[in-house]
């Protein structure tokens, strides 16, 4: 069957806005391999793949309350088939994301608070709500025997840090690569690293791996934090940022919905 003359219109414009999609990642790419040796000078807190703790006084409490955090994360657990997978809250991970084998929780993205997923862990949000300068929060949920090919980050003046908490028993075969170094999630324990150094993430175990991730801005001196937020400013005006905020939202409510069904259900299985 031939092409209309609209379909023709909509098939190139597709092509087009993929090309323009295609061109601005490269093009942010070369920008942030050019921002990255001046922030990394601009480091308040070393310029390594994996950051001291101790430039982090915040992290104590996290560690202090883990036990209550995955409490909180249990029961968002519960629910789990409604929680999405990462690229399907944001497409352009596609590459390191497949299936259901990487899940993300959201309860933070961009510095937006997402109001009804941060009611599903009010302890966890307060504590997250007390980071200096949060960018992201996410539980991040890494199925049995996946690996999350080699990647990078999009911008040196934000750091990451992982807070462990449902952790294979065989934890030694769960792990993180960042740059040369190899790092063993143990629950419980945090560490800060540096995400624009290539990283990569094996699961070789039968059981699940859950953590709590959250991204913060790098401290740095005067002219690094100015240029960073210019950066970041820009980069939430183009679809690496805009199309996960709107899909960010659609989850949210999905998972909502879900939860009040299954509550429903115990109501009725409740009556006499």
């Amino acid at each position: 069957m031939a092409q209309t003359s609209a379909d023709q219109d909509l098939s190139w414009l597709k092509r087009f806005k993929q090309e323009r999609r295609r061109r601005i990642k490269r093009a942010g790419k070369r920008l942030t391999r050019a921002l990255g040796d001046f922030l990394g000078r601009q480091s308040l807190v070393g310029d390594t793949p994996i950051l001291d703790n101790s430039h982090f006084p915040f992290l104590k409490s996290f560690t202090d309350n883990w036990e209550t955090i995955r409490a909180e994360l249990e029961k968002i657990l519960v629910h789990r088939e409604a929680i999405p997978g990462f690229q399907d809250v944001s497409p352009d991970q596609y590459r390191i994301a497949t299936g259901t084998n990487w899940r993300t929780f959201i309860l933070f993205g961009f510095k937006t608070k997402m109001e009804k997923n941060c009611r599903q862990a009010p302890v966890t949000t307060k504590l997250l709500e007390a980071v200096p300068n949060l960018q992201t929060a996410w539980f991040s949920i890494l199925a049995p025997g996946y690996h999350i090919p080699a990647h990078r980050g999009v911008s040196k003046g934000i750091v990451r840090a992982h807070l462990g908490l449902i952790i294979p028993r065989d934890a030694e075969k769960c792990r993180i690569r960042v740059g040369d170094q190899i790092k063993v999630w143990r629950p419980g324990e945090i560490f800060v690293f540096d995400d624009t150094y290539e990283h990569e993430v094996w699961n070789d175990t039968e059981d699940e791996r859950v953590i709590l991730l959250f991204d913060i801005d790098r401290p740095m001196r005067f002219w690094g934090r100015f240029v960073n937020g210019t950066f970041l400013k820009i980069m939430k005006l183009t679809a690496f940022y805009q199309e996960p905020k709107r899909n960010m939202q659609t989850f949210e409510e999905r998972f909502e919905a879900a939860t009040r069904r299954a509550d429903q259900n115990l109501e009725k299985l409740s009556e006499p």
